[in-house]
């Protein structure tokens, strides 16, 4: 049976391929770790992934893996609870985004600011975890590129 949202007649497998996607790029994996120094070692190491940076701050510790061409980034992160990766969708405009989700039954959980500009958090009925954000600051990316707290 196709998924659809309460009150609302329309159902995901309706979509035509030319009607437009939900959001610009997948642009980060964020997966939680329980020992990021021991986790980058396997990714990079073992699987021979490619360390962006490794940055330990404000109690936490994240650290950034190019296994594929990006994106997504992969990112390793011991602030970020439960077992659940947040997969990191960027949207033009964060604001008309989040009204846009609103109207189609979307509640809103955590609005908050990244290195890259602000980002919104939420959790999907069964329990996937996805993040929007908007990219108001690319040189972010360059200024942790190469740096190795850990």
């Amino acid at each position: 049976m196709p998924w659809t949202m309460p009150g609302k007649p329309r159902t995901a497998a309706s979509r035509r391929r030319d009607d437009p996607v939900a959001f610009k790029s997948l642009d980060f994996v964020y997966h939680p770790s329980r020992d990021v120094k021991r986790d980058v070692a396997y990714f990079t190491e073992v699987l021979g992934g490619r360390l962006h940076f490794a940055v330990e701050g404000m109690g936490a510790r994240v650290a950034a893996i190019e296994l594929a061409p990006p994106p997504p980034m992969f990112l390793l992160a011991d602030h970020v609870e439960g077992d659940t990766p947040i997969l990191v969708y960027r949207v033009p405009n964060l604001r008309k985004a989040l009204t846009e989700l609103q109207q189609r039954g979307w509640r809103e959980e955590s609005t908050f600011e990244i290195p890259h500009g602000p980002i919104c958090s939420f959790h999907a009925p069964g329990g996937q975890r996805v993040a929007v954000y908007q990219l108001r600051r690319p040189a972010a990316a360059a200024s942790c590129d190469c740096r190795r707290d850990f």
